[in-house]
């Protein structure tokens, strides 16, 4: 890979979707094992919930403490319920230094389209919109979202920036990618 590059892995069903975030220690590990060939290439860990896990503060403390104690990296949450765009749990996030990924389409909340909770990273997930997987991302789109991303830039010089295009099952992610890098300079 070059000079730089980073991977982004994605949080395995078994803990997230599966355990639902409970008594989840030693799944987590073994992730986090797996994961650490990766060594400096390692980037930021996603957690994608199921759309029917609500948010519940005690559950979350205990696994967001537990990933913690594994895991010091950037780590960013993509909550599919209205339940975690309360001030509560972007708290929560905040206490935990995770970031609220920033989704399209926002299915559950407004807020989803937006990332929040920890500043330090920034994550963008598009899955493609209207059709999810499927939709190619327009020009003015893609314009609109380099403005977004180099504002960010200026307010939050420091933070570490992830924009993941997911809209795969007619190949139009590369594309997308590649016009946003373009526009990025």
């Amino acid at each position: 890979m070059p000079e730089g590059f980073r991977f982004s892995v994605k949080m395995p069903k078994r803990v997230t979707h599966e355990a639902k975030l409970v008594d989840a220690g030693a799944a987590l590990l073994e992730f986090f094992e797996q994961v650490d060939g990766l060594g400096d290439k390692l980037g930021a860990v996603l957690v994608q919930l199921p759309p029917k896990l609500a948010f519940d503060e005690g559950v979350v403390r205990e696994f967001l403490g537990t990933v913690r104690e594994l895991y010091p990296g950037a780590l960013v949450c993509e909550p599919r319920h209205a339940s975690w765009f309360a001030g509560c749990a972007d708290a929560l996030l905040r206490e935990f230094g995770v970031g609220r990924v920033g989704a399209d389409p926002a299915k559950c909340s407004p807020l989803a389209g937006e990332p929040a909770g920890d500043a330090a990273v920034r994550y963008w997930r598009l899955h493609g919109s209207p059709r999810t997987y499927y939709s190619d991302y327009d020009e003015a789109i893609l314009l609109a979202l380099a403005s977004t991303l180099k504002a960010d830039e200026v307010v939050l010089p420091d933070a570490e920036r992830w924009v993941i295009f997911d809209n795969t099952a007619l190949g139009c992610a590369m594309g997308n990618a590649l016009r946003l890098a373009e526009l990025l300079g």
